[in-house]
């Protein structure tokens, strides 16, 4: 009897272990050396929303398939000043969908005018999802916005892992909002998706790298949740530089497709996130640029 109740007991402790590491769905952190700058996390999404007196900015909905209730609710217990802004950082439904809800209380809708032809192309085809918001106001290439003594700078930085991304800055807190296309530890998404040239994903990093800042606020949790630094986006930029020149090699070697996605490795690179699964569809993005040109 007392061995199964010291089994019983190891297991109590083991299963409480278990709970104890699994984060909850929902959190919402003040970012350090601010006094209005917070990450909501929703799953493994993140977005950053910005209190002022005169109200908040918010960025990316994150509530595809699931209520946008936890985001609004995380807002109202930090501050009763209503959602002025909700910035979109890219089209994509992951990112943007479950808005409604936000335009509901009055929020104004803010997006890269490529993001409003893609999104109203989806609704001409009749496949827009119905809470997501199209966008109230477009940018080109840069724009600022003003709230409460808060200034938010937009930056469109070129074709990556959209044609629309924005770069989203706080010039005073030197701090970036960036979505998908500058991955911490992490090669890059799948098969590159939805630019028109790696080598302009490349010259959208740089001129990432080139904005002034310090700290870089992703949108998904990356390597244990840490903000990026400087060092992280010239680490991609190494990568895909390294990635297309080993690609270009295996092309004109007449290996692409199926024996560069099995031969071209990276070991630099082979402790990153995602290296074993995602490098040989990487891989074969680069291929169709430098193997069929496109």
């Amino acid at each position: 009897m007392k061995a199964l109740l010291c089994i019983a007991a190891v297991a109590a402790l083991l299963t409480g272990s278990a709970f104890a590491q699994t984060p909850p769905q929902t959190s919402t952190k003040k970012v350090d050396g601010t006094e209005n700058v917070y990450v909501f996390r929703y799953g493994g999404h993140q977005s950053m929303f910005i209190v002022t007196p005169q109200g908040v900015i918010a960025t990316d909905p994150i509530s595809y398939l699931r209520p946008a209730k936890p985001y609004i609710d995380a807002i109202k217990a930090v501050t009763d000043k209503p959602i002025k802004y909700v910035i979109y950082s890219h089209h994509h439904y992951d990112h943007i969908a479950g808005g409604q809800p936000f335009k509901d209380l009055g929020a104004t809708f803010i997006a890269h005018r490529r993001t409003k032809e893609r999104l109203l192309e989806l609704k001409k085809q009749n496949s827009l999802l119905a809470d997501v918001v199209m966008p109230d106001q477009v940018i080109g290439d840069k724009k600022s916005i003003t709230l409460g003594g808060t200034t938010l700078e937009l930056n469109y930085v070129g074709r990556n892992h959209s044609d629309n991304s924005l770069v989203m800055r706080l010039p005073k807190e030197k701090i970036v909002f960036v979505v998908d296309f500058a991955p911490i530890e992490s090669v890059q998404f799948r098969n590159i998706p939805d630019n028109a040239s790696p080598l302009e994903y490349i010259a959208s990093l740089k001129k990432l790298a080139s904005l002034d800042w310090e700290r870089m606020i992703p949108g998904h949790p990356y390597a244990g949740g840490r903000f990026g630094t400087k060092k992280d986006v010239d680490d991609d930029i190494a990568y895909m530089e390294d990635l297309s020149a080993e690609v270009k090699k295996a092309a004109d070697a007449g290996k692409c497709f199926d024996t560069a996605t099995k031969e071209v490795k990276l070991p630099k690179y082979e402790k990153w996130a995602n290296y074993e699964t995602a490098l040989p569809a990487n891989v074969e993005r680069f291929c169709y640029w430098w193997g069929r040109g496109y």
